[in-house]
């Protein structure tokens, strides 16, 4: 009777021991007596106790976190940035016998990879060129992480914290900025008004009619105001005679 309770617990001992479940997402890197066979799953894995190890491997993507790093620009700007790191692994035997502790590994490579990229650009450069900083930083992490059977598929900058006397600055700059365009609108509207009137006297000097029609557009326009003023239009060619005669008699004069 003790004998066959033996044989049981020996039995579930070794089933307990010797049977894996992996899910789909899951391999299981296989050592025995101490030398890797492979990655085995997902599904139902056999091990044999005591001699067989196995390893689990998570193949989803990995969303890491790269805490805010204070980073010195080419242009001698002191910045805090922050990233975040999407990669996943290819190869569980390499991510398990070539890098000790991979998740570690790839957060340490990431932060330093960030300072680098960053120290080596101008604060103009990360503000307005983030998307070719986050493509060379992910360049660089997949280069040094293939050999650890890592794929970086994306890295994105997420947030450039400035001091707050740079923050100053830039607002000073870009008000600056405006008004400097604002002026450059302004004086391309005046150039542009003073085109248009050049060429409305010239219209006006080769035909005089329009003038007179002019000044009877005017008065429409007061008209339609339902105002007391009333405008009349003299031509200048009237006083023509009296301005001649004066100029014979200061003539006569003198």
């Amino acid at each position: 009777m003790y004998t066959l309770a033996a044989i049981v617990v020996l039995l579930i001992f070794f089933l307990s021991s010797a049977i894996r479940i992996l899910n789909e997402y899951e391999r299981g890197v296989i050592f025995r007596l101490g030398r890797v066979l492979g990655a085995k799953g997902p599904g139902l894995i056999i091990l044999i106790p005591i001699i067989d190890k196995m390893i689990k491997v998570d193949l989803r993507t990995v969303t890491m976190d790269v805490p805010a790093q204070d980073v010195i620009t080419r242009d001698n700007v002191s910045v805090k940035v922050n990233a975040v790191v999407y990669f996943r692994v290819m190869d569980a035997v390499k991510a398990t016998i070539e890098v000790q502790q991979y998740l570690y590994a790839t957060s340490q490579l990431a932060q330093t990879t960030l300072r680098s990229v960053c120290g080596q650009a101008e604060l103009d450069k990360i503000l307005s060129e983030r998307e070719k900083v986050n493509t060379e930083i992910q360049e660089i992490l997949d280069m040094h992480t293939d050999p650890w059977g890592i794929k970086v598929s994306v890295v994105e900058v997420k947030q450039i914290d400035l001091p707050q006397e740079m923050q100053r600055a830039m607002a000073k700059q870009a008000e600056a900025e405006r008004e400097r365009r604002a002026k450059v609108i302004n004086a391309e509207g005046e150039f542009q008004a003073a085109a248009r009137m050049a060429d409305a006297a010239a219209i006006i000097e080769a035909h005089p009619v329009a003038l007179q029609l002019r000044y009877l557009q005017t008065l429409r326009e007061v008209a339609s105001e339902n105002n007391s003023t009333t405008l009349f239009p003299i031509p200048i060619d009237l006083f023509k005679p009296f301005l001649k005669m004066a100029e014979l008699a200061e003539t006569k004069k003198g």
